[in-house]
């Protein structure tokens, strides 16, 4: 495993866990980030990262993609 920080854009990968807190857990599963989803790196900008979720595109710094497993 390895944070989603390390996927490249264009890439699609499936979340293999979620760390931290538990409210920061609760907060990106309401962005749609759960366990077995895929999601796509859309792009990089300024260390923050456009992440394809479904039907949407999240905007996530590094530090709350350090904490999406894939």
């Amino acid at each position: 495993m390895m944070p989603l920080s390390m996927a490249r854009p264009g890439e699609t990968v499936t979340i293999r866990k979620i760390t931290g807190k538990d409210d920061v857990r609760q907060h990106l599963a309401e962005m749609g980030f759960v366990v077995n989803t895929d999601v796509t790196v859309v792009n990089e900008l300024g260390g923050s990262l456009i992440i394809q979720v479904k039907d949407s595109r999240v905007a996530l710094d590094r530090t709350m993609a350090n904490r999406v497993m894939i």
